[in-house]
């Protein structure tokens, strides 16, 4: 009951902060971080037949292990990190390098003594290269899919060559 109490407590201090993100923000980031979400659920799925951990501790026994965390800190910080570093590379991969690698060390070792979350095939520095290839994974994704600059540059790009080559028909 501890434990549950205490994953419920990571979920409402994780959204406790969103209403600091603006709303403008929000609405631009949280596709990214919904994208993320699901993907980070997928993989757990695919990590528990696989054996790369366990959860032992959910909120319900249907749900999976991973939802109180993909629903709190991992949904409320992506949004909070694609605020303060969108645009800036390298800063986003720094930010990311240090939140993730305080997930992979101290907050792993203290879910593992609390008896929640348990790394079986996976090390702790695989699991802290795995948070920093989906960091990089949810930038792409938003890079390309939802900012709308990016979007128009490529749609102008591709009616560009199309005008260029129906140009170049027309005066064979």
């Amino acid at each position: 009951m501890k434990k549950k109490l205490f994953l419920v407590l990571i979920i409402i201090l994780s959204w406790l902060t969103v209403p600091f993100i603006g709303k403008k923000d929000f609405k631009r980031f949280y596709p990214a971080a919904t994208f993320m979400g699901l993907y980070v659920l997928i993989e757990g799925i695919i990590a528990e037949k696989n054996k790369w951990w366990t959860i032992k501790t959910r909120l319900h026994s249907k749900l999976s292990g991973e939802f109180p965390l993909v629903l709190g800190p991992f949904f409320a910080g992506s949004i909070w990190i694609l605020k303060l570093t969108y645009g800036r590379p390298l800063m986003y991969i720094l930010l990311n390098a240090v939140v993730d690698a305080f997930f992979a060390y101290p907050f792993y070792t203290w879910f593992k003594k609390m008896g929640i979350w348990k790394l079986l095939r996976f090390s702790q520095l695989q699991l802290f290269m795995l948070f920093i290839i989906k960091s990089i994974l949810m930038y792409v994704f938003h890079l390309a899919f939802l900012d709308k600059k990016v979007l128009s540059a490529s749609a102008e790009a591709i009616k560009n060559s199309f005008s260029k080559s129906t140009y170049n028909e027309s005066e064979e």
